[in-house]
């Protein structure tokens, strides 16, 4: 019943609210219009650099009217500078609208400006310029007009001061000082004189905070010049004490732009320290003083023939090695005719041309540094020439099947048959052991191995180049803002410019392995002795795969320097790791040819490196349990290397590991406490063991902020560790260096010394804020074109080439000594 009454008035309910809602919007519209009948409006012909003290309420409203003569050949800028002296504002304020002829410029005082969190920050003293609109005749008089109103019923006393810039124009390389705060932005105009295409715009303070921001805007209204729209438009850097932007004419039609410098309310993004958090939302927080002083210059960048000097330099700096590498090859070349030719003393030649043996049993100093029994030295001499006569016998094969298609062959052919599991067992257990003990393979065998290292190398290139993709602006790209210069879309040329070198002495690095490659491939196919018994086992797909490695790092480093920051470091470090890596599996296989890595475990290691490294760039900042975990597994697989070193692969990590663990410690430690078998290798591994154990250490206490240098570090110190006990070693034997050799060694010291000087200037560092960075930034110090950074790359990528020059030359004087009287350490 009641259902039925609601549903049969309800339609009357409806009408009635309606009305109801008209009727009260017609009271409201009638009040308003009544209440502003009753406002007074107030027009007042004012003049410049005049100080207006006057009152607002909800009751009146004043308007200022300003007119100003403009010339076009000489542009004056307008400043507007307001206070109000009233205790409470920040529950009244007061509305300032200023009206020109192409634009409006309003605010509020006091000025509510919010930082981080949306905490509120209150200014009562506001300055502010207006915009200077284009005039198209020789002078025109322009009128403005402030308008001031507020809807506070209670009287509001505030100072109102309109006055004229007269430095508002920039000139070049003439320095101009002034203050600026957050609620009291400054911003000037530069045209660009006649035969100038690029300048340089430097802000620099003598204050480390307040935070600032430095904008680049082009000649239209509004300007952008509060902390909360500074950064819609232009180019922008925040800064503590310096700022660089390099403008360009082509990027402002109007050849001209503003230079604006705003004041940040807190000073987090600069690296400052964070204030407290209001403890209600709408909290007012005194901002207390943030006036800063400033100095702006604008100088002329550098001329299109700084670039081409630039250019030419670089060039000829690494075709100099092109040059100095086809004379050495020429004398060489003649030196190996007159050998031939027989026209060359045998007593005027090394040891190792004159085809006597560089080592020798008689009395020489082994691998622990004791010389042997006569018992000792004719079973060792009987041994090696066993295994001399074997390692014959299978050239002698591989000799008659060389024509053979090498896809018949496979290296497990050899490591799954029963007998050779028990002869591996034997042979490499050996106390001495020889270079002919580790080359039984064969060649064709192993060259084939090598040379996946250069095809899986060529495929980890080409995915890393299809994911290089650089944004951003100017102030997430850690530059050296005073010496960057631009060319086309890239803000930094030198940086990539400098980056040549890697490419160039990588091709020629891979040009000297091709020549020894088809030297010792016709040696081969020639039947040549010495090739085939006499020598380390000369296999270059390493050395092609550290070329090409050489090239991609100059790539990618030039890839990463078009923007450098922490999300595309890995690029700049990835083929570091790879180089390194390399040249410690290079070291090894010189000794250890039949036991190497092969190519998919070892790029399987070192993808797992630059893992790791993105991983520690991402999240090793401060994480305590990342760092745990890495350390765990870098003390682990330290362990591991170094047992799979010690026993020469003859070792298996099965459930019965721990058992013969422990029966080695009892028989050898406890039972009879003998010294190691393997003395060099011993040393060589607890000192290897005692140096990754403290970096593990010491990345676990400190926790540093540059992850991937930090690995880095640790595979430069494992391949330098390893580098100076083989140079050791290879004294100890009985070997010696050849001249070619230690001058390469000698000159790459040298060289590495001076790179890892300019490298350690550090000019800019993402592990700091953009503007804390730029506090290290310098000028050019070569040519006005290259500066310290580049300089590193010069030398950097000239010291990888001699490094690699070492590793290739190194043991040339083995070049005429049998296999089976060349140690292996």
């Amino acid at each position: 019943m009641v259902l039925r009454s609601c549903c049969k008035f309800g339609p009357v309910l409806v009408w009635f609210r309606l009305g109801y809602v008209v009727l009260l919007w017609l009271c409201v519209t009638h009040l308003r219009c009544a209440r502003a009948e009753t406002k007074t409006v107030v027009q007042k012909d004012a003049e410049f650099d005049v100080t207006y003290n006057d009152t607002v309420t909800s009751d009146n409203q004043t308007i200022y009217a300003f007119n100003h003569t403009v010339s076009r050949n000489k542009t004056e800028g307008v400043r507007v500078t307001v206070d109000v002296l009233s205790e409470g504002a920040e529950s009244s304020p007061i509305l300032f609208v200023v009206r020109q002829k192409q634009a409006v410029l309003s605010f509020q005082v006091p000025l509510i400006l919010r930082g981080l969190y949306q905490r509120k920050y209150p200014y009562a003293h506001v300055g502010r310029t207006l915009c200077q609109p284009p005039t198209r005749s020789l002078t025109e008089t322009q009128y403005f007009f402030v308008d001031v109103s507020t809807l506070s019923s209670l009287g509001t006393h505030y100072q109102l001061r309109i006055s004229r810039v007269d430095s508002f124009t920039l000139h070049t390389d003439k320095k101009f000082s002034f203050t600026a705060s957050p609620s009291q932005p400054q911003y000037f105009k530069y045209v660009f004189p006649d035969g100038v295409d690029t300048v340089i715009v430097k802000v620099n303070s003598e204050m480390t905070f307040p935070c600032s921001v430095m904008s680049i805007q082009d000649i239209q209204c509004p300007v952008y010049d509060l902390d909360n729209n500074v950064a819609f438009i232009g180019m922008y850097q925040t800064m503590t004490k310096t700022a660089a932007i390099t403008v360009q004419r082509k990027d402002f039609p109007s050849n001209s732009f503003y230079v604006v410098v705003v004041v940040k309310t807190e000073d987090e993004a600069c690296g400052g320290p964070l204030r407290f958090y209001p403890l209600r939302p709408d909290e007012l927080i005194d901002a207390g003083n943030r006036s800063k002083t400033l100095d702006v210059v604008v100088s002329p960048a550098i001329s299109s023939d700084v670039y081409v000097m630039g250019m030419l330099f670089c060039l000829g700096i690494f075709l100099s090695f092109y040059l100095l590498t086809f004379l050495v090859a020429c004398v060489e070349n003649k030196r190996m005719h007159r050998r031939r030719e027989g026209l060359l003393n045998p007593a005027d030649m090394s040891p190792a041309e004159s085809g006597i043996p560089a080592t020798h049993y008689n009395g020489t100093l082994l691998d622990n540094g004791s010389t042997l029994s006569s018992e000792a030295i004719t079973d060792s001499i009987a041994s090696d020439a066993n295994f001399g006569y074997m390692e014959r016998s299978l050239e002698s094969v591989a000799g008659r099947s060389r024509q053979e298609s090498l896809s018949s062959i496979e290296e497990d052919d050899y490591d799954t048959l029963a007998d050779i599991d028990s002869d591996k067992n034997i042979v490499r257990t050996k106390k001495y052991l020889c270079v002919s003990d580790l080359a039984r393979k064969d060649k064709r065998v192993l060259s084939k191995k090598y040379q996946i290292y250069f095809c899986v190398l060529m495929l980890t290139c080409s995915g890393l180049l299809q994911v290089v993709n650089v944004t951003g602006n100017q102030d997430i790209c850690y530059y050296n803002f005073l010496c960057a210069h631009p060319l086309g879309n890239l803000s930094a040329f030198n940086n990539i410019l400098s980056n040549l070198g890697y490419v160039m002495l990588g091709l020629l690095f891979l040009l000297i392995v091709l020549q020894r490659d088809i030297i010792h491939s016709r040696a081969l196919d020639r039947n040549d002795l010495n090739a085939l018994e006499c020598g380390i086992p000369k296999h270059f797909g390493l050395f092609y795969a550290m070329g090409t490695a050489l090239m991609m790092e100059g790539l990618l480093s030039a890839c990463y320097h078009v923007c450098p920051n922490y999300t595309n470091f890995q690029f700049d470090t990835s083929f570091m790791y790879m180089i390194a890596g390399l040249c410690v599996l290079k070291l090894y296989q010189k000794r250890h040819p039949d036991i190497n890595a092969s190519a998919y475990t070892a790029y399987a290691c070192l993808a797992a490196v630059i893992f790791f490294s993105v991983l520690g760039v991402v999240f090793g900042k401060g994480n305590m349990v990342f760092w745990i975990v890495f350390s765990v597994l870098h003390i682990l697989a330290t362990m591991l290397l170094s047992t799979q070193l010690y026993y020469m692969g003859r070792w298996r990590l099965d459930s019965g590991i721990l058992r013969r663990i422990v029966y080695v410690i009892y028989t050898d430690c406890i039972r009879q406490c003998s010294g190691p078998m393997y003395i060099d290798r011993m040393v060589l591994l607890v000192m290897g063991n005692i140096v990754n154990w403290s970096l593990a250490a010491y990345g676990l206490l400190k926790t540093p902020n540059d992850f991937a240098s930090y690995l880095l570090a640790i595979a430069i110190c494992n391949l330098l560790l390893y580098f100076a006990f083989y140079i050791i070693m290879k004294l100890r034997s009985g070997e010696r260096i050849q001249c070619m050799a230690m001058v390469c060694i000698l000159f790459t010291a040298v060289v590495w010394g001076f790179a890892l000087f300019f490298f350690f200037q550090g000019l800019s560092t993402w592990q700091k804020t953009p503007a804390e960075s730029r506090e290290h930034n310098r000028d050019c110090i070569v040519l006005s074109f290259f500066d310290d950074h580049d300089i590193w790359h010069f030398l950097s990528s000239i010291a990888m080439f001699g490094s690699f020059l070492v590793l290739l030359t190194m043991d040339d004087d083995l070049d005429n000594v049998q296999r089976d009287k060349i140690f292996v350490f």
